[in-house]
């Protein structure tokens, strides 16, 4: 969590924290979202408001209908350092893509529309976990409604066009104006000026995928004139393997997180599984994260990485950075 929160936010998020029902954590976080300072620091944590916002407002839907709802839903609990989700129009390759980056097995044809329900899978970024979800194809006349809920519900998103058709543009338009008919946008930076809690804006990388077909240089240059004032754009190819790697590590760089390991005293660092904070994290987000009552159990905490000498001792509110080593004393 950022620091130099004003007070106001921090009993708000204190409220959220101890209120047990939908409802009261929902208006916890709207008055949150109203605290926040807007500008270019917070853009995150706004993003992760509107986040939680929308998701209430779903669990507090529910409630109040019993648990009723008309029509297919899905929900895809997030795994790992964050979620993830593939977004693009038929035939994109997004189920390829999902099978290449993770263990998962989704159904491949030549077809578009091969994907009905959500397909999840994990990655791993070096030592990190991270939740892929791909989704069913979006296009002007297809469109399945609870596509959405779950794109909003995301971390991130991965908007994968297709270099083997000359409909590539076309497809990437058409995905982008059906999701904003929702009040869902895909972009490649967050706002910080957005005061509308209905639109929630999902940091995205667009994948130009399938570099390997026939003409695809030429229609790389049309993605890059038309999106590359708005998106980071990844290429790929499934039949050389090009550009993989480097979209696990844009993947990862989406969740806007930093790794952090932890030892015991008078042990090694335990570098198998580090925890995942988001960037501009404190120990004492991290003792949170540990367990709940180190929030006020914590006496002390010595760090090793970045900014600090080896062993050094911090306060609560020290900053952390990537692949630091904490050590927590707690009473």
């Amino acid at each position: 969590m950022p620091a130099n929160l004003p007070p106001p936010y921090l009993k708000a998020d204190e409220e959220y924290r101890k209120a047990t029902s939908s409802e009261a954590r929902l208006e916890a976080v709207r008055e949150m979202f109203r605290l926040l300072p807007k500008h270019k620091g917070t853009e995150k944590l706004q993003s992760d408001l509107k986040q939680k916002m929308s998701r209430l407002r779903e669990e507090a839907e529910r409630a109040k209908t019993g648990g009723k709802k008309s029509g297919v839903s899905y929900r895809v609990p997030s795994e790992g350092a964050g979620q993830v989700v593939l977004v693009g129009a038929p035939n994109a390759g997004k189920s390829s893509l999902l099978a290449s980056l993770t263990h998962a097995h989704p159904e491949i044809a030549a077809y578009p529309f091969t994907t009905r329900a959500p397909q999840p899978g994990i990655m791993m970024w070096q030592d990190v976990p991270m939740q892929l979800v791909d989704l069913p194809p979006i296009s002007s006349d297809y469109f399945e409604l609870w596509t959405p809920t779950i794109i909003r519900s995301a971390d991130a998103a991965l908007l994968v066009v297709d270099l083997s058709t000359d409909d590539v543009a076309d497809g990437a338009t058409s995905a982008l104006e059906k999701l904003a008919e929702v009040h869902t946008e895909l972009v490649g930076e967050l706002p910080y000026d957005v005061e509308d809690e209905r639109i929630r804006h999902v940091k995205t990388v667009m994948v130009a995928n399938k570099r390997d077909s026939t003409g695809a240089e030429d229609r790389l240059a049309i993605v890059q004139d038309w999106f590359g004032g708005r998106f980071p754009i990844v290429v790929t190819s499934m039949t050389t393997g090009e550009g993989l790697e480097t979209l696990r590590g844009a993947a990862y760089d989406l969740l806007g997180v930093l790794r952090v390991y932890t030892k015991v005293p008078g042990k090694p660092a335990d570098r198998t599984r580090p925890f995942t904070l988001p960037i501009g994290s404190t120990v004492m987000d991290l003792a949170r994260e540990i367990h709940r009552d180190f929030e006020h159990s914590l006496k002390s905490a010595r760090v090793w990485g970045t900014g600090v000498f080896d062993g050094q001792a911090v306060r609560r509110d020290h900053e952390l950075q990537d692949a630091d080593v904490v050590e927590l004393h707690v009473s």
